[in-house]
């Protein structure tokens, strides 16, 4: 049987840069990556099926876009491995209408909204008092990224009851526009990436949707601990190990989660397109995914249990220096 220390099922041509650097980053900790694309799916389940090969961890960027993937995405998160990102999860927080909801009770700040049923569940556009929303507004579908059936500058009704009828089988958002403090000569827009753990915090421009990274200067203006600890509880709710939020922070000083949940995160190198992560993130990425599997190897489960084995000894030998008491 081969044994790989991880499965990654991509299919976006623009994902090469980054695989490729993960690549050289497990190479470098001598880890062995397998990779599936559409050309080897089928063939790549039959023989995990059979016991010819196998993985300890498995990473799917391909299942949400193209449904040959399923079966193997299927498949795999029935297995006992580490699954980054796994679909249950990640369909639970692609639903921007459960996310909004689970956020507010969380604590975590969000842009005044309004969340409608389906067209399809309830055709008829109930009494909407729109003016909480500012004369200008923003309709988005639950679902979606990139951008993708969101309308900004919305101011009606009409519109309203138009849009919301393009996707008709799910929820629909309306969300007040946010303007943002300024620091440093800028919007205090920043947009946050989540691995495993670490958090990324960079400038974010909502027109160009450039990433900028910040300057020890910007670091001493902004208040990083309050970004973090919304990032960390942003983390708790949708329970993904990558991904990117947008937060602003407003005059009033909270802290507002606009964008909620990115993901899957596009990965594309900043040296390779302008609108890609910063390389030097990239780079941490890579080499945070490559820690996290390398504890998942046998040697280092087995150090890990002789660390357990270690400590209960203390403990036992310990507890031998004190009387025996009995429970009454």
């Amino acid at each position: 049987m081969e044994t790989y220390d991880l499965g990654l099922a991509w299919n976006w041509e623009y994902d090469r840069t980054f695989v490729q650097t993960l690549s050289q980053t497990f190479q470098k900790r001598e880890l062995r990556l397998f990779e599936v694309g559409h050309h080897n799916v089928v063939e790549v389940l039959h023989a995990l099926q059979k016991r010819e090969l196998c993985w300890r961890a498995f990473w799917d960027r391909a299942g949400d876009s193209d449904g040959a993937f399923l079966p193997l995405v299927n498949w795999t998160e029935r297995q006992p491995l580490f699954n980054l990102n796994e679909m249950a999860k990640a369909r639970r927080a692609w639903n921007k209408a459960t996310m909004h909801l689970e956020f507010i009770t969380a604590g975590v700040h969000t842009p005044y909204t309004l969340v409608l049923d389906p067209y399809q569940t309830h055709p008829q556009l109930p009494e909407l008092d729109l003016n909480v929303l500012g004369a200008n507004f923003i309709i988005k579908p639950a679902h979606g990224g990139g951008g993708e059936g969101v309308v900004t500058g919305a101011n009606s009704r009409e519109q309203v009851a138009h849009v919301r009828q393009q996707h008709p089988t799910d929820h629909y958002l309306l969300q007040a526009h946010i303007a943002p403090a300024h620091i440093a000569g800028k919007p205090a827009w920043f947009r946050i990436i989540y691995c495993l753990g670490d958090q990324h915090i960079c400038w974010w421009n909502t027109d160009t949707h450039v990433y900028s990274l910040l300057t020890p200067t910007d670091q001493e203006l902004i208040d990083l601990p309050a970004i973090r600890a919304t990032m960390q509880t942003i983390a708790a709710v949708c329970g993904l190990d990558l991904f990117s939020s947008e937060i602003a922070l407003m005059p009033d000083g909270r802290l507002i989660a606009v964008d909620y949940i990115n993901d899957p995160l596009d990965l594309r190198l900043q040296s390779c397109a302008a609108d890609g992560v910063p390389d030097s993130i990239i780079a941490a990425i890579a080499e945070k995914i490559a820690e996290a599997i390398a504890t998942l190897r046998p040697e280092q489960s087995l150090q890990n249990h002789r660390n357990f084995l270690l400590q209960l000894l203390n403990s036992i030998r310990q507890t031998k220096k004190e009387p025996f008491k009995s429970n009454p």
